[in-house]
């Protein structure tokens, strides 16, 4: 099939990389090369790194395989909530849009843990500083993006064209469109932000020395609705609500018509063996009985069997570039299960990260794409083993007395010593501390709190041991 040929002009490798001084506006002077940019994937950080690139001069194609989804009638795609935390929120800020984001977000001040019995506790993410997440809804910030991305003419939206094919070499791409030939594009640069199953890091696989792995859990997920009650909320709205069940668990996060979008996380046996709604009401009032009535009965049988439930994957891989011609972001680069709300907030960490060294005086782009992946890989392939470990904690461990022993510690040394022990959850969700750098902290931290378990343990001993041999 012929195909329809968008022109772009095009640079050799030698031009690709020799350097366009241009001053930053505050007296340094700042190498940029002459680029033009195809951005795959018009999600969340797809959308991110084409304003990014806009804003330094460069001429930017956004292509989105869906139709845009600030027409489209029925948006498909994952959780319509998220969890914005700091990296996030300063990566809206770096393009000026936090404060808007923010506005309509609703703030997340910790955990409302329900037990069994339908009684419920509260844990603070951080009741030293009041620091919180914000929940905000996936289609409004992704409209949000666009619609800030519509404002510059250098960038160029491309609906409707799923990758079919890459030449890296030759920096050439071909889009399949529905009811219509194939479009061909070519660009310098080509990045890759097109989630979890990229068609760009397919192709980067090819590749010599390119390293990749995918793990599937044995646990999916189905989404549920708690709908708004006389345009309320039918509980608190400033919490992310947790349901933890050993090996299983519900979460509920609040959205901005007054509903909590519900997410109902268990292994597939576990899915599998609710066969009727009969089942399913049993089970839920076996495990959830204070949500039932929340959900509704004739709601939740509905939304339960009306869709199977979801895969969750984490994927690794290394390195994030090709040369100067491609580089992957986002959940191209490192998709991982959602459980410790961070997906989002790395993706955008990533633009942040992309950019700062873009920006660095007297860097060409091959160099500058080599120090991002340096920079990145230990730190992406850190977060998606925390949201591993993040589920057990969410669904297990949030109800054992350990842990909440362990976050009296965490929040008192804080409290005392803010500079020196930062909690992890603390460090991941409200600092730029690197990923990698926020693990080590917290085996620092176990390491101590062992060493003075066992002296206490110890010295609780020696003396024991004195007073019996005293009263002999």
């Amino acid at each position: 099939m012929a195909g329809i040929r968008c022109k772009f002009k095009r640079h050799s490798t030698l031009e690709m990389n020799e350097k366009l001084v241009q001053s930053t506006g505050n007296g340094l002077q700042s190498s940029i090369p002459k680029l033009n940019v195809a951005v795959i994937g018009a999600g969340l950080v797809g959308s991110l790194a084409a304003l990014n690139f806009a804003r330094k001069g460069y001429e930017v194609d956004l292509y989105e395989y869906r139709q845009d989804i600030r027409t489209a009638e029925l948006v498909q795609g994952r959780s319509i909530n998220l969890a914005l935390s700091q990296r996030g929120r300063k990566a809206l800020a770096e393009v000026g849009l936090e404060d808007e984001v923010l506005s309509t977000a609703i703030p997340m001040r910790g955990r409302m843990l329900h037990d069994v019995k339908g009684n419920t506790s509260i844990v603070l993410y951080d009741p030293c500083t009041k620091q919180c997440l914000y929940s905000v809804g996936r289609k409004h910030l992704n409209e949000v993006l666009l619609n800030a991305g519509e404002k510059f003419p250098n960038i160029h939206h491309h609906f409707e064209h799923k990758l079919s094919s890459v030449n890296f070499n030759e920096g050439s791409m071909r889009f399949k469109r529905p009811f219509q030939e194939d479009a061909e594009a070519k660009a310098d640069l080509i990045v890759g932000c097109d989630g979890a199953f990229s068609a760009v890091r397919q192709q980067m696989i090819k590749k010599y020395g390119f390293n990749f792995s995918q793990e599937y859990i044995e646990h999916g997920y189905l989404e549920l609705c708690i709908p708004a009650k006389n345009n309320e909320f039918q509980m608190p709205a400033n919490y992310l609500h947790i349901w933890p069940r050993d090996t299983f668990m519900m979460i509920a996060l609040p959205n901005q018509d007054k509903s909590f979008t519900v997410t109902l996380s268990m292994p597939f046996k576990v899915f599998a063996d609710i066969k009727t709604p009969k089942d399913l009401l049993e089970f839920f009032i076996k495990y959830y009985i204070d949500a039932l009535p929340l959900l509704g009965e004739e709601k939740l049988i509905k939304d339960f069997f009306k869709s199977k439930p979801q895969y969750l994957l984490s994927i690794k891989c290394n390195p994030y570039h090709f040369e100067s011609k491609a580089v992957l972001l986002g959940d191209a680069a490192h998709a991982m299960v959602p459980y410790y709300g961070q997906g989002m907030n790395a993706g955008m960490e990533d633009c942040s990260l992309l950019f700062s060294i873009i920006s660095q005086t007297e860097i060409t782009l091959d160099k500058a794409l080599l120090q991002f992946t340096e920079s990145r890989w230990r730190d992406a392939h850190a977060i998606c083993d925390l949201a591993m470990y993040n589920y057990v904690e969410m669904r297990d461990l949030t109800k054992r007395v350990t842990f909440k022993c362990r976050k009296f510690l965490d929040t008192t040394l804080f409290r005392f010593f803010p500079t020196i022990w930062v909690p992890l959850y603390n460090s991941v969700s409200f600092t730029s501390m690197p990923y990698n750098k926020c693990i080590a902290n917290r085996k620092w931290q176990d390491k101590i709190l062992r060493n003075i378990f066992y002296t206490i343990l110890s010295g609780a001993l020696v003396t024991a041991t004195a007073l019996y041999v005293t009263n002999l």
